[in-house]
């Protein structure tokens, strides 16, 4: 099936989630025109060099050999042809090379190419992370040496977290970084997981890799980030010979089989510290943040690549009685149940993206915003979105590739057609980058409560806005209704989360979640239909069927997700795993 970009559903997103009005504040030289036409390019190379790759990166993966890795069939050049068109330097800093253009833009413009192919956008979206954090703690010296050449693509970028026995729990690393005596360092370890850690594709890789110092205190406090490239750099930017590290061997995956997933060895690896010692837990917290965002946009994506797959089997394959028209062998989309599965579908992806690029925006107003209050409560408000951007949107991710597999029927389980795919590399959206159930410990261990549940409140009030709105809008009413009972809702689970910090909290993180999702997800929904509410054509008064849509089915879920949220734990703390096990 022929991918399709969807200019026009992420153009009319930004405009609903305020990332043109930003743009015409913030960035003068970028009217709504340019907008178009760069998200316009975008499009156009993902479907011609990006989609055709998808299926080959699938079937043939990666590979490993003699101690090498290479990349599959075309995505070497393809690559590089990304990096030449200037793809991979959107957002960053013109200082550094860059185009200066907002991220929210940037997000659009990546979510194609991870629709496109998931396995492939893998890699300039860690690179994008690099480059964050060393624009944010790197060196002068680092970020002359370094940055130009990430910002370029003509260098890509790792991050090198886990460890075989220091998963999510970093405190376990065990990675040592000794001084060398000359102002470095020379790192010794093992890394699993390293996603794009190997390859041939790029000059050069520069990896972030945490690890302790010799006198470092044990647990979080102890760890650092250094800058370890695979060829060692010179003074003035030129490469030199191979430096101590490795890929040992390569994973063998559920999906994603284009992006090649490294054991990585440091062997006397020469590196040098990135911020200051004992805060690479911090620094790399910038990287991650960026990445989490950036997963979003991936659950977002390849739940569109399996609707569109999806959308165009429902209206090839005929089978049975159409319910409306009695017409026999009738398209599937002509049944009720298919129908509404892929407009329920397209409504949690329309919501997810909103949700993505609302979370984008902020990111760009927390940098360019007038005052500092303003600034600051961009800032808080994206942290409070994040989680939820990566949680929500990826497992709406796996659910669309899921409701793909179905409408397609036994055809959707035989490889050949291409759904299964999505499925497979959907899955690993909510593990990576922080699970999603640790995007939830998150959200009510750290972000719903900050300045004691204001950045909550203040999120609440603005949706009411919104539900007066549409309330007050022709045959929008019901969609505010539900979206203002979907507010109450997380006003209260937010209040009774914020009197239960223990375990009867946390048992209601994932539910809490998936509620904030949801009423965020309806707002975005919302205020497209406000925008869309005085358009002819059927693409723009779909707007408002979507929106009732997603009201009726998934706002009126509301209440019972809160009461999950406030359920507590309830028999959990005595539950034994023989009560279970038997």
């Amino acid at each position: 099936m022929t991918f399709r970009a969807p200019v026009r559903d992420i153009a009319f997103a930004l405009a609903a989630v305020g990332g043109s009005d930003l743009a015409r504040r913030s960035f003068p030289d970028l009217d709504d025109d340019t907008v178009q036409a760069i998200l316009t390019a975008a499009g156009a190379f993902c479907e011609e060099q990006l989609a055709p790759l998808n299926r080959i990166g699938d079937t043939h993966g990666a590979r490993y050999e003699n101690g090498r890795v290479t990349v599959a069939p075309g995505f070497a050049d393809a690559y590089r042809a990304f990096a030449e068109g200037g793809w991979n330097s959107l957002s960053a800093d013109p200082e550094h090379g860059g185009q200066g253009l907002p991220k929210a833009l940037e997000a659009g413009v990546f979510e194609m190419v991870q629709a496109a192919n998931m396995a492939f956008g893998l890699c300039p979206m860690l690179t994008q992370s690099a480059i964050e954090a060393l624009a944010h703690v790197g060196t002068e010296r680092q970020k002359r040496v370094y940055l130009p050449r990430l910002v370029s693509g003509e260098w890509t970028g790792t991050m090198n977290l886990t460890e075989p026995q220091a998963g999510t729990d970093l405190a376990a690393l065990t990675t040592r970084a000794e001084p060398d005596g000359a102002g470095g360092y020379r790192l010794n370890g093992q890394k699993i997981f390293i996603t794009w850690g190997d390859h041939d594709a790029a000059d050069n890789i520069v990896h972030l890799v945490l690890a302790r110092l010799p006198d470092a205190p044990p647990g979080v406090k102890g760890i650092s980030l250094f800058l370890t490239p695979k060829r060692v750099v010179n003074e003035d930017g030129t490469l030199g010979g191979l430096n101590g590290l490795r890929p040992a061997s390569i994973e063998h995956k559920l999906g994603i089989h284009g992006s090649p997933t490294c054991v990585m060895l440091f062997e006397g690896a020469k590196a040098e510290m990135v911020g200051q010692p004992g805060e690479g837990l911090a620094n790399m917290f910038l990287m991650m943040n960026a990445a989490r965002l950036q997963v979003g946009v991936q659950g977002v994506a390849i739940g569109e690549r399996a609707w569109q797959q999806a959308m165009a089997f429902a209206l090839e394959r005929r089978q049975g009685r159409s319910a409306w028209t009695g017409e026999t062998s009738a398209r599937i989309w002509d049944h009720p149940d298919v129908r509404l599965m892929l407009a329920l579908t397209k409504a949690k992806i329309e919501a997810a993206r909103g949700i993505c690029l609302m979370t984008a925006v902020l990111a760009d107003e927390a940098r360019l915003a007038e005052t500092e209050d303003e600034r600051a409560a961009a800032k808080a408000r994206q942290e409070l979105l994040t989680p939820i951007a990566k949680a929500w949107s990826t497992d709406i991710g796996v659910e669309a590739a899921s409701i793909g597999v179905q409408v397609h029927g036994g055809m959707g389980f035989i490889e050949e057609t291409g759904a299964a795919q999505h499925y497979r590399d959907a899955r690993i959206a909510p593990i990576y980058e922080g699970t999603n159930g640790v995007q939830a410990l998150d959200l009510v261990g750290r972000k719903a409560p900050m300045a004691d549940g204001a950045v909550v409140r203040a999120l609440a009030a603005d949706i009411l806005t919104t539900a007066e709105a549409l309330t007050a809008a022709e045959g929008l009413a019901p969609v505010g209704k539900r979206l203002a009972e979907g507010v109450l809702a997380l006003e209260r689970a937010t209040d009774w989360l914020l009197e239960h910090r223990g375990p009867e909290g946390l048992a209601g993180a994932t539910a809490y979640l998936r509620l904030a999702g949801s009423v965020v997800g309806g707002w975005v929904l919302g205020r497209q239909a406000l925008l869309a509410k005085d358009g002819t054509d059927p693409w723009l008064s779909g707007k408002a069927k979507l929106a009732r849509i997603y009201a009726d089915r998934v706002l009126t879920l509301a209440a019972g997700e809160a009461a999950a949220a406030m359920a507590g734990d309830r028999d959990l703390a005595a539950l034994e795993p023989e009560a279970l096990a038997g």
